[in-house]
């Protein structure tokens, strides 16, 4: 599998695969919400959008990064999300560089947005698509953040080396800026359990599928089967 990493920024022309990596923490928490029940995440392209959408569908539950603000219901925290019901709802999420990410890339003929949470589910899905190049966004820091570019090169090399250990990467997210930027109080909206949450290795036994629905970027759980076959509890 031919792999490339790239910056939002640069990304010039439309890959065929796309990986979206935001470790910390967009695709932490969407992992989550699908884990608490949500249905489908929309993607939304500004705050402004993302309350347009909640104003039009006031049961839908909108997210932003930093601190609450008026007409969002909750911040892109895992650690304060995972403790919120969301059985059958929508979720509208906006975050700084993660869901900018995938809508850079929504033209692509398969959009995948992938933390640690998902890292297996995430690879599994590219053999099983057997993806001869894939591009993987790294969404943080302009293409620079090594949580992102940690995570991506681990799926890289678990989707066609599956005895990969993991253990290099997690421990060079743990000592990632953004690691050391939510641990120390720097950015706001921020639980204190956060950045396990994020380090925390196939919590879930699903890939995160992004497509385009009318004029919406929407993600999705995709289940994975269990290596035995399975199939997920």
């Amino acid at each position: 599998m031919d792999a490339r990493f790239l910056g939002i920024a640069d990304l010039v022309e439309v890959p065929s695969v796309a990986v979206v990596v935001d470790v910390m923490r967009a695709y932490t928490v969407a992992a989550w919400a699908f884990a608490q029940g949500a249905e489908k995440i929309v993607l939304a392209g500004s705050p402004a959008e993302a309350l347009a959408l909640k104003a039009r569908h006031p049961d839908w539950v909108a997210i932003k990064d930093g601190p609450p603000a008026p007409g969002f219901d909750a911040v892109n925290s895992p650690g304060l999300l995972r403790s919120v019901d969301l059985g059958g709802r929508t979720v509208v999420q906006k975050t700084t560089a993660g869901t900018v990410g995938a809508l850079a890339v929504q033209d692509a003929s398969l959009v995948l947005c992938a933390g640690f949470v998902v890292a297996e589910a995430t690879a599994q899905l590219l053999r099983t698509r057997k993806s001869d190049s894939v591009t993987f966004v790294v969404t943080g820091e302009d293409g620079q953040a090594d949580e992102d570019l940690a995570c991506a090169q681990y799926i890289a090399r678990r989707t066609t080396e599956a005895g990969t250990d993991a253990a290099e990467y997690v421990r060079r997210a743990a000592g990632s800026r953004a690691a050391a930027e939510l641990a120390d109080g720097i950015r706001q909206g921020v639980h204190p359990d956060d950045v396990a949450l994020c380090l925390e290795l196939d919590r879930f036994p699903f890939a995160m599928v992004a497509t385009s629905e009318g004029p919406l970027m929407v993600l999705r759980p995709h289940p994975m089967p269990s290596p035995t076959g399975e199939g997920p509890s």
